[in-house]
């Protein structure tokens, strides 16, 4: 009977490590995911509307980089840098 409540105590406490080494980086990577499809969301929209006045920014890898790192702000910065380029 004491070794299943030890088993089952231990079970519990690694449960509980284990989800604190792997908690952090799935909050990471889930904010990464989510700033990429706002990003791309607003890439997008600056490009449909940025069709009427022959503007364009591509969507390739360092655009996506900047736009999963930073999100909204990535793209505002990437519309400004064409602007001024």
């Amino acid at each position: 009977m004491e070794i299943n409540i030890i088993a089952y105590l231990a079970c519990i406490c690694f449960l509980f490590i284990f989800g604190r080494i792997f908690i952090v980086p799935i909050k990471k990577i889930l904010k990464l995911v989510f700033n990429s499809i706002l990003g791309g969301v607003a890439i997008f929209l600056i490009n449909a509307i940025g069709a009427n006045f022959n503007f364009h920014i591509g969507l390739n890898f360092f655009t996506s980089i900047i736009i999963g790192l930073l999100g909204i702000p990535g793209a505002v910065a990437l519309f400004l840098i064409k602007l001024w380029l």
